[in-house]
């Protein structure tokens, strides 16, 4: 049996994005298979796969703000900027208070600037970074603009966090933001040092921690013949897209890659995209806007449905 669509997956903890891709095309027996965004190997929670033909559709989703719960760990700095790295110092004498911390989470908040860390998927010239720091290597890497939308603390703020202590933080925020990176910076401000300790992945763009399955129940649902219960389908997970419905000879048309004249119930702005429907309610394409005095829609992913 094909399969087509999204799954939410619950990433267990030690299990990189790409070992969870191989995972379910073990169990759905499906070559076309990838993530949309990678996780860290210890964190947890939402890991959005794409199967069969919607592969071809990531591009187009819509995963721009990120949402997690962290632990930010005071006093500790290690290579990694979490608990799974060599710790590089330590302040047994830690003493942060409630004025403290409120006062750095405030600080970062809004448009920022974040150094992605040497123990990340980041590629350079070619090579990804974290293999550049298992060798001991340490290069220059360019700063990035991210957007930290919403930063509190999940629980009442104690009076005074100590050494290897601190709050779960839940943080929204753009996508490309490293939380290990955030907790850092955060120990940094507060002159104690600082790193992550648990992290979860509660959402990505539309797609939540509530509607997320286990690997395990994947498998379950496989022997059970219920996977098609748990997948998204494309039209769902791109329904941030404006609507054009396509007719039939409109739909031959796109098919084939050619441009169509119609007009879409909403406003548009040039290049805007859109999902590109048949009158049964099936996606069949992405298109482009394109203006002038006859604008057209331009098939820019065309789906092998």
């Amino acid at each position: 049996m094909s399969f087509n669509g999204f799954l939410v997956i619950d990433k267990p903890a030690g299990y990189s994005s790409h070992q969870v891709v191989a995972k379910v095309r073990k169990i759905l027996n499906e070559r076309r298979v990838g993530h949309t965004g990678t996780l860290d190997p210890m964190a947890t929670g939402v890991l959005v796969v794409a199967v069969g033909f919607c592969t071809k559709l990531i591009p187009f989703l819509d995963e721009q703000k990120k949402v997690y719960q962290a632990k930010l760990v005071i006093g500790l700095t290690t290579d990694t900027q979490d608990l799974s790295g060599r710790v590089v110092s330590a302040q047994p004498e830690t003493a942060v208070t409630q004025e403290m911390m409120r006062a750095a989470l405030s600080n970062f908040t809004g448009e920022l600037e974040q150094t992605p860390p040497m123990y990340s998927a980041v590629k350079v010239q070619g090579e990804p970074l974290y293999k550049l720091a298992r060798a001991g290597k340490e290069i220059p890497r360019k700063k990035r603009k991210i957007t930290i939308f919403r930063l509190e603390v999940v629980d009442n703020l104690r009076p005074v966090y100590g050494f290897q202590e601190g709050p779960y933080l839940r943080i929204e925020c753009s996508r490309g933001t490293y939380i290990r990176t955030l907790c850092h910076e955060l120990g940094a401000y507060l002159g104690c040092g600082g790193c992550m300790g648990d992290l979860v992945r509660l959402a990505s763009g539309p797609f939540r921690l509530g509607k997320a399955v286990s690997l395990d129940e994947l498998q379950k649902a496989m022997e059970q013949a219920e996977v098609a219960s748990l997948l998204l389908s494309p039209a769902e997970a791109l329904a941030h897209l404006p609507l054009v419905t396509l007719d039939q000879q409109s739909a031959k048309l796109v098919r084939h890659g050619g441009r169509v004249y119609l007009q879409s119930k909403d406003a548009l702005q040039e290049s805007e995209l859109a999902r590109g429907m048949t009158t049964d309610g099936r996606l069949l394409a992405i298109l482009k806007y394109v203006g002038g005095e006859k604008p057209y829609w331009q098939p820019v992913r065309v789906l092998d449905q």
